[in-house]
Protein backbone atom coordinates (compact mmCIF):
# COMPACT_ATOMS: atom_id res chain seq x y z
CA UNK A 1 0.00 0.00 0.00
CA UNK A 2 1.57 3.07 -1.14
CA UNK A 3 2.47 6.12 1.48
CA UNK A 4 1.43 9.89 1.42
CA UNK A 5 3.83 12.69 2.71
CA UNK A 6 2.49 12.53 5.81
CA UNK A 7 3.21 9.15 6.29
CA UNK A 8 -0.91 8.04 6.11
CA UNK A 9 -1.42 5.09 3.87
CA UNK A 10 -3.69 5.70 0.64
CA UNK A 11 -6.80 3.17 -0.16
CA UNK A 12 -5.47 -0.60 -1.73
CA UNK A 13 -5.30 -0.47 -5.41
CA UNK A 14 -6.23 -4.11 -5.41
CA UNK A 15 -8.54 -3.63 -9.48
CA UNK A 16 -5.32 -1.85 -11.03
CA UNK A 17 -6.91 -0.34 -13.73
CA UNK A 18 -10.04 -1.67 -13.60
CA UNK A 19 -12.92 0.03 -12.32
CA UNK A 20 -14.64 -1.68 -9.75
CA UNK A 21 -17.77 -2.95 -11.36
CA UNK A 22 -15.76 -5.33 -13.74
CA UNK A 23 -14.17 -6.92 -10.48
CA UNK A 24 -15.81 -10.25 -9.27
CA UNK A 25 -15.59 -9.04 -5.57
CA UNK A 26 -14.30 -6.17 -4.19
CA UNK A 27 -13.19 -5.42 -0.66
CA UNK A 28 -15.64 -4.28 2.17
CA UNK A 29 -13.80 -0.95 2.26
CA UNK A 30 -14.24 -0.10 -1.30
CA UNK A 31 -17.74 -2.09 -1.74
CA UNK A 32 -19.48 -0.07 1.57
CA UNK A 33 -17.07 3.24 1.00
CA UNK A 34 -20.28 5.87 1.24
CA UNK A 35 -21.00 4.02 4.64
CA UNK A 36 -17.73 4.40 6.17
CA UNK A 37 -17.09 8.15 4.76
CA UNK A 38 -20.47 8.97 6.10
CA UNK A 39 -19.64 6.93 9.51
CA UNK A 40 -16.36 8.87 9.79
CA UNK A 41 -17.71 12.32 8.86
CA UNK A 42 -20.32 11.75 11.37
CA UNK A 43 -17.93 10.25 14.05
CA UNK A 44 -17.71 12.29 17.69
CA UNK A 45 -16.32 9.81 19.75
CA UNK A 46 -12.39 9.41 19.97
CA UNK A 47 -10.68 6.88 17.89
CA UNK A 48 -8.25 4.63 19.18
CA UNK A 49 -4.17 5.53 17.51
CA UNK A 50 -4.47 3.94 14.01
CA UNK A 51 -8.38 3.81 13.73
CA UNK A 52 -10.77 5.36 11.02
CA UNK A 53 -13.67 5.00 13.43
CA UNK A 54 -14.28 5.11 16.98
CA UNK A 55 -15.34 1.58 18.51
CA UNK A 56 -19.14 3.31 18.76
CA UNK A 57 -19.40 3.99 14.92
CA UNK A 58 -17.46 0.94 14.14
CA UNK A 59 -20.16 -1.29 15.66
CA UNK A 60 -23.08 0.77 13.65
CA UNK A 61 -21.24 -0.33 10.48
CA UNK A 62 -21.00 -3.74 11.78
CA UNK A 63 -24.27 -3.93 13.09
CA UNK A 64 -26.40 -1.35 10.60
CA UNK A 65 -28.00 1.93 11.68
CA UNK A 66 -28.68 5.33 10.15
CA UNK A 67 -26.05 7.98 10.13
CA UNK A 68 -28.31 11.11 8.84
CA UNK A 69 -30.48 10.28 5.73
CA UNK A 70 -27.74 7.29 5.31
CA UNK A 71 -28.98 3.51 6.51
CA UNK A 72 -26.17 1.63 7.26
CA UNK A 73 -26.81 -2.08 6.32
CA UNK A 74 -26.06 -4.97 8.85
CA UNK A 75 -22.94 -6.86 8.13
CA UNK A 76 -23.21 -9.44 10.78
CA UNK A 77 -26.97 -10.42 12.71
CA UNK A 78 -26.07 -12.10 16.04
CA UNK A 79 -25.42 -11.22 19.21
CA UNK A 80 -24.79 -7.52 19.76
CA UNK A 81 -22.34 -8.17 22.83
CA UNK A 82 -20.15 -10.29 20.65
CA UNK A 83 -19.59 -7.53 18.43
CA UNK A 84 -18.88 -5.29 20.65
CA UNK A 85 -16.39 -7.89 22.66
CA UNK A 86 -14.74 -8.58 19.64
CA UNK A 87 -14.27 -4.71 19.00
CA UNK A 88 -13.07 -3.95 22.15
CA UNK A 89 -10.57 -6.73 22.56
CA UNK A 90 -9.09 -5.00 18.96
CA UNK A 91 -8.89 -1.65 21.53
CA UNK A 92 -6.16 -3.44 23.82
CA UNK A 93 -3.04 -5.07 22.82
CA UNK A 94 -4.74 -8.23 22.56
CA UNK A 95 -5.17 -10.08 19.49
CA UNK A 96 -8.78 -11.50 18.49
CA UNK A 97 -9.99 -15.03 17.59
CA UNK A 98 -13.08 -15.51 15.93
CA UNK A 99 -14.18 -19.55 16.29
CA UNK A 100 -17.49 -21.23 15.00
CA UNK A 101 -18.87 -23.53 13.17
CA UNK A 102 -18.08 -23.12 9.13
CA UNK A 103 -20.78 -20.63 7.53
CA UNK A 104 -20.62 -18.49 10.98
CA UNK A 105 -19.53 -15.37 8.85
CA UNK A 106 -15.91 -15.90 10.73
CA UNK A 107 -14.03 -14.19 7.39
CA UNK A 108 -17.23 -12.39 7.02
CA UNK A 109 -17.10 -10.18 10.14
CA UNK A 110 -12.88 -9.88 10.43
CA UNK A 111 -13.36 -8.39 7.13
CA UNK A 112 -15.80 -5.83 8.00
CA UNK A 113 -13.81 -5.35 10.85
CA UNK A 114 -10.82 -4.50 9.92
CA UNK A 115 -12.62 -2.33 6.92
CA UNK A 116 -13.86 -0.08 9.47
CA UNK A 117 -10.57 -0.18 11.69
CA UNK A 118 -8.11 0.41 9.65
CA UNK A 119 -9.43 1.30 5.94
CA UNK A 120 -8.01 -2.03 4.60
CA UNK A 121 -8.94 -5.39 5.23
CA UNK A 122 -6.65 -7.05 2.24
CA UNK A 123 -4.00 -7.66 4.57
CA UNK A 124 -4.63 -11.72 4.92
CA UNK A 125 -2.78 -14.52 5.14
CA UNK A 126 -5.31 -18.27 4.41
CA UNK A 127 -3.63 -20.34 6.51
CA UNK A 128 -3.57 -24.03 4.73
CA UNK A 129 -1.80 -27.16 4.86
CA UNK A 130 1.16 -25.62 2.68
CA UNK A 131 1.32 -22.23 4.61
CA UNK A 132 5.31 -21.80 5.59
CA UNK A 133 6.42 -19.57 8.22
CA UNK A 134 7.47 -16.79 5.64
CA UNK A 135 3.63 -16.07 4.88
CA UNK A 136 3.39 -15.20 8.68
CA UNK A 137 7.17 -13.10 8.68
CA UNK A 138 8.82 -12.43 5.73
CA UNK A 139 10.66 -13.50 2.64
CA UNK A 140 13.03 -12.80 0.15
CA UNK A 141 13.11 -11.45 -3.82
CA UNK A 142 16.17 -14.40 -4.18
CA UNK A 143 17.33 -12.37 -7.74
CA UNK A 144 18.00 -9.22 -5.77
CA UNK A 145 19.04 -11.16 -2.76
CA UNK A 146 21.91 -13.18 -5.02
CA UNK A 147 22.75 -10.43 -6.91
CA UNK A 148 23.13 -7.28 -3.93
CA UNK A 149 23.00 -9.26 -0.85
CA UNK A 150 19.98 -8.53 2.15
CA UNK A 151 18.07 -5.19 1.83
CA UNK A 152 15.23 -3.46 2.43
CA UNK A 153 14.04 -3.60 -1.20
CA UNK A 154 15.06 -7.31 -1.22
CA UNK A 155 12.73 -7.82 1.34
CA UNK A 156 9.10 -9.80 0.89
CA UNK A 157 6.69 -8.49 3.61
CA UNK A 158 4.26 -10.51 4.85
CA UNK A 159 0.97 -8.85 5.29
CA UNK A 160 1.31 -9.14 8.95
CA UNK A 161 4.50 -7.52 8.75
CA UNK A 162 2.97 -4.44 6.85
CA UNK A 163 0.39 -4.30 9.43
CA UNK A 164 2.89 -3.85 11.76
CA UNK A 165 4.66 -1.22 10.10
CA UNK A 166 1.76 0.95 9.30
CA UNK A 167 -0.35 0.13 12.52
CA UNK A 168 -3.11 -1.66 10.69
CA UNK A 169 -4.86 -4.82 11.57
CA UNK A 170 -3.73 -8.48 9.72
CA UNK A 171 -6.27 -11.32 8.99
CA UNK A 172 -5.46 -14.94 9.40
CA UNK A 173 -8.02 -17.24 8.09
CA UNK A 174 -8.20 -20.80 9.11
CA UNK A 175 -5.53 -20.61 11.60
CA UNK A 176 -5.72 -24.29 12.63
CA UNK A 177 -5.25 -25.05 8.85
CA UNK A 178 -1.75 -24.60 9.42
CA UNK A 179 0.94 -26.60 10.79
CA UNK A 180 1.85 -26.64 14.06
CA UNK A 181 5.26 -24.95 13.89
CA UNK A 182 3.59 -22.16 11.20
CA UNK A 183 1.30 -21.05 14.13
CA UNK A 184 3.76 -21.14 17.05
CA UNK A 185 5.67 -18.68 15.21
CA UNK A 186 2.76 -16.43 15.91
CA UNK A 187 3.75 -16.58 19.75
CA UNK A 188 6.44 -14.31 20.02
CA UNK A 189 5.06 -11.95 17.51
CA UNK A 190 1.76 -11.31 19.52
CA UNK A 191 4.06 -11.15 22.98
CA UNK A 192 6.68 -9.21 21.75
CA UNK A 193 4.61 -7.17 18.91
CA UNK A 194 7.89 -6.98 16.30
CA UNK A 195 9.62 -9.17 14.03
CA UNK A 196 13.16 -9.67 14.18
CA UNK A 197 15.31 -9.87 10.58
CA UNK A 198 18.82 -11.21 11.65
CA UNK A 199 19.74 -10.95 8.03
CA UNK A 200 19.50 -7.26 8.25
CA UNK A 201 20.82 -6.92 11.73
CA UNK A 202 17.34 -5.08 12.24
CA UNK A 203 13.85 -5.98 13.42
CA UNK A 204 10.25 -4.57 12.76
CA UNK A 205 8.50 -2.85 16.13
CA UNK A 206 4.45 -2.78 15.86
CA UNK A 207 2.96 0.86 15.23
CA UNK A 208 0.00 1.37 17.42
CA UNK A 209 -3.30 0.00 15.55
CA UNK A 210 -1.74 -2.99 15.11
CA UNK A 211 -3.44 -5.98 15.97
CA UNK A 212 -4.40 -9.14 14.64
CA UNK A 213 -7.89 -10.78 13.89
CA UNK A 214 -7.57 -15.05 12.99
CA UNK A 215 -10.63 -17.31 12.48
CA UNK A 216 -10.54 -21.18 13.54
CA UNK A 217 -13.01 -23.94 12.18
CA UNK A 218 -14.69 -25.90 14.88
CA UNK A 219 -14.86 -28.54 12.51
CA UNK A 220 -10.90 -28.17 12.36
CA UNK A 221 -10.16 -28.71 15.55
CA UNK A 222 -8.58 -32.40 14.99
CA UNK A 223 -6.29 -30.77 12.02
CA UNK A 224 -3.76 -29.23 14.01
CA UNK A 225 -5.25 -27.92 17.36
CA UNK A 226 -4.14 -24.42 18.59
CA UNK A 227 -1.09 -24.78 21.73
CA UNK A 228 -2.05 -23.28 25.07
CA UNK A 229 0.57 -21.05 24.73
CA UNK A 230 -0.93 -19.42 21.74
CA UNK A 231 -4.72 -19.47 22.66
CA UNK A 232 -3.41 -17.55 25.87
CA UNK A 233 -2.18 -14.44 23.24
CA UNK A 234 -5.70 -14.22 21.90
CA UNK A 235 -9.21 -13.59 23.19
CA UNK A 236 -11.67 -15.77 22.21
CA UNK A 237 -15.17 -14.88 20.81
CA UNK A 238 -17.63 -17.86 19.96
CA UNK A 239 -19.66 -17.44 16.85
CA UNK A 240 -22.72 -19.38 17.63
CA UNK A 241 -24.99 -20.58 14.34
CA UNK A 242 -28.06 -18.34 14.06
CA UNK A 243 -30.28 -18.82 16.82
CA UNK A 244 -34.08 -19.17 15.44
CA UNK A 245 -35.02 -19.87 12.07
CA UNK A 246 -36.21 -16.54 11.62
CA UNK A 247 -32.76 -15.15 12.28
CA UNK A 248 -31.04 -17.38 9.91
CA UNK A 249 -33.83 -16.68 6.82
CA UNK A 250 -33.16 -13.46 7.17
CA UNK A 251 -29.47 -13.39 7.20
CA UNK A 252 -29.60 -15.82 3.97
CA UNK A 253 -32.71 -13.32 2.62
CA UNK A 254 -29.74 -10.65 3.01
CA UNK A 255 -26.39 -12.19 1.76
CA UNK A 256 -28.56 -13.74 -1.35
CA UNK A 257 -29.69 -10.29 -2.46
CA UNK A 258 -26.58 -8.98 -2.03
CA UNK A 259 -25.17 -11.86 -3.77
CA UNK A 260 -27.80 -11.55 -6.90
CA UNK A 261 -26.43 -7.53 -7.31
CA UNK A 262 -23.27 -8.43 -7.22
CA UNK A 263 -22.66 -11.41 -9.69
CA UNK A 264 -25.38 -9.56 -11.86
CA UNK A 265 -27.71 -12.93 -11.82
CA UNK A 266 -30.38 -12.74 -14.48
CA UNK A 267 -32.80 -14.54 -12.02
CA UNK A 268 -35.72 -13.02 -9.84
CA UNK A 269 -34.58 -13.56 -5.54
CA UNK A 270 -36.16 -16.53 -4.78
CA UNK A 271 -39.75 -15.95 -3.00
CA UNK A 272 -39.89 -16.21 1.00
CA UNK A 273 -41.57 -19.64 0.96
CA UNK A 274 -38.46 -21.34 -1.05
CA UNK A 275 -35.85 -19.49 1.30
CA UNK A 276 -37.61 -20.93 4.24
CA UNK A 277 -37.90 -24.19 2.55
CA UNK A 278 -34.08 -24.64 2.23
CA UNK A 279 -33.17 -22.67 5.92
CA UNK A 280 -35.91 -25.43 7.01
CA UNK A 281 -34.31 -28.23 5.55
CA UNK A 282 -30.56 -27.48 6.58
CA UNK A 283 -31.24 -26.66 10.10
CA UNK A 284 -33.15 -30.21 10.79
CA UNK A 285 -30.50 -32.24 9.08
CA UNK A 286 -27.93 -30.44 10.96
CA UNK A 287 -29.32 -30.43 14.36
CA UNK A 288 -30.32 -34.17 13.59
CA UNK A 289 -34.20 -33.66 14.60
CA UNK A 290 -37.56 -31.77 13.05
CA UNK A 291 -38.42 -28.22 14.03
CA UNK A 292 -41.13 -29.14 16.27
CA UNK A 293 -38.58 -31.87 17.85
CA UNK A 294 -40.71 -34.83 17.18
CA UNK A 295 -38.75 -37.16 14.92
CA UNK A 296 -34.77 -37.43 15.50
CA UNK A 297 -33.35 -37.51 12.24
CA UNK A 298 -29.36 -38.70 10.69
CA UNK A 299 -27.68 -36.26 9.83
CA UNK A 300 -24.83 -36.47 6.62
CA UNK A 301 -21.06 -35.89 6.82
CA UNK A 302 -21.56 -32.29 5.95
CA UNK A 303 -21.96 -29.21 7.86
CA UNK A 304 -24.70 -27.30 6.19
CA UNK A 305 -24.22 -24.23 7.59
CA UNK A 306 -25.80 -21.28 6.94
CA UNK A 307 -23.32 -19.80 4.08
CA UNK A 308 -23.94 -23.19 2.11
CA UNK A 309 -27.89 -22.22 2.42
CA UNK A 310 -26.83 -18.91 0.64
CA UNK A 311 -24.93 -20.65 -1.66
CA UNK A 312 -27.61 -22.98 -2.64
CA UNK A 313 -30.25 -20.25 -3.27
CA UNK A 314 -27.53 -18.56 -5.45
CA UNK A 315 -27.03 -21.53 -7.73
CA UNK A 316 -30.70 -22.13 -7.93
CA UNK A 317 -30.85 -18.07 -9.45
CA UNK A 318 -27.85 -19.12 -11.57
CA UNK A 319 -29.63 -22.35 -12.98
CA UNK A 320 -33.01 -19.97 -13.02
CA UNK A 321 -31.35 -17.10 -14.98
CA UNK A 322 -29.08 -19.41 -17.60
CA UNK A 323 -31.18 -22.40 -18.54
CA UNK A 324 -35.02 -21.28 -17.20
CA UNK A 325 -37.26 -18.19 -17.34
CA UNK A 326 -36.19 -16.23 -14.72
CA UNK A 327 -38.01 -17.57 -11.93
CA UNK A 328 -36.47 -20.12 -9.46
CA UNK A 329 -38.17 -23.24 -9.54
CA UNK A 330 -38.15 -26.72 -7.00
CA UNK A 331 -36.19 -28.30 -9.93
CA UNK A 332 -33.62 -25.58 -9.39
CA UNK A 333 -33.60 -25.58 -5.53
CA UNK A 334 -33.41 -29.11 -5.52
CA UNK A 335 -30.46 -29.35 -8.00
CA UNK A 336 -28.61 -27.32 -5.60
CA UNK A 337 -29.83 -29.01 -2.06
CA UNK A 338 -28.26 -32.49 -4.01
CA UNK A 339 -25.14 -31.16 -4.04
CA UNK A 340 -25.04 -29.30 -0.74
CA UNK A 341 -26.69 -32.32 1.25
CA UNK A 342 -24.97 -35.30 -0.53
CA UNK A 343 -21.02 -35.11 0.06
CA UNK A 344 -20.31 -38.93 0.70
CA UNK A 345 -22.35 -40.49 -1.90
CA UNK A 346 -23.08 -43.72 -0.18
CA UNK A 347 -23.60 -42.76 3.58
CA UNK A 348 -24.98 -39.08 2.71
CA UNK A 349 -27.50 -40.00 -0.33
CA UNK A 350 -29.04 -42.81 2.56
CA UNK A 351 -29.62 -40.06 4.82
CA UNK A 352 -31.14 -37.57 2.25
CA UNK A 353 -33.46 -40.22 1.23
CA UNK A 354 -34.32 -41.18 4.18
CA UNK A 355 -35.62 -37.34 5.23
CA UNK A 356 -37.51 -36.96 1.94
CA UNK A 357 -39.61 -40.06 2.79
CA UNK A 358 -39.99 -39.31 6.10
CA UNK A 359 -40.59 -35.70 6.44
CA UNK A 360 -40.70 -33.53 3.13
CA UNK A 361 -43.37 -36.13 1.59
CA UNK A 362 -45.46 -35.76 4.58
CA UNK A 363 -45.21 -32.09 4.86
CA UNK A 364 -48.19 -31.90 2.59
CA UNK A 365 -49.09 -30.18 -1.00
CA UNK A 366 -47.06 -26.83 -0.52
CA UNK A 367 -43.95 -29.06 0.08
CA UNK A 368 -45.20 -31.66 -2.97
CA UNK A 369 -42.92 -29.55 -6.32
CA UNK A 370 -39.85 -29.82 -4.06
CA UNK A 371 -40.08 -33.11 -2.19
CA UNK A 372 -40.54 -34.64 -6.24
CA UNK A 373 -37.66 -32.45 -7.55
CA UNK A 374 -35.37 -33.97 -5.04
CA UNK A 375 -36.52 -37.69 -5.01
CA UNK A 376 -36.07 -37.57 -8.82
CA UNK A 377 -32.81 -35.81 -8.05
CA UNK A 378 -31.46 -38.35 -5.61
CA UNK A 379 -32.39 -41.73 -7.72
Amino acid sequence: MAKKKDGAETPPTTQGSKPDSDLLRVPAEVGFAAELQALAKADTYDRPPGWKLSPRAVQTYIGGGTVGDLTISPKYIGHERLVQIAISTLVTDRALLLIGEPGTAKSWLSEHLAAAISGDSTKVVQGTAGTTEEAIRYSWNYAMLIAHGPSQDALIRSPILRAMETGTLARFEEITRCASEVQDAMISLLSEKRISIPELETETPATRGFSVIASANTRDRGVNDMSAALKRRFNIVVLPTPATIEAEIDIVRRRVHDLASNLQLKAKIPADEAIEKVVTIFRELRTGQTLDGKAKLKQPSGVLSTAEAISVLANSMALAGSFGDGSVSSQDVASGLQGAVVKDEEKDRLVWQEYLSNVLKKRGSEWRALYTACSEMNE
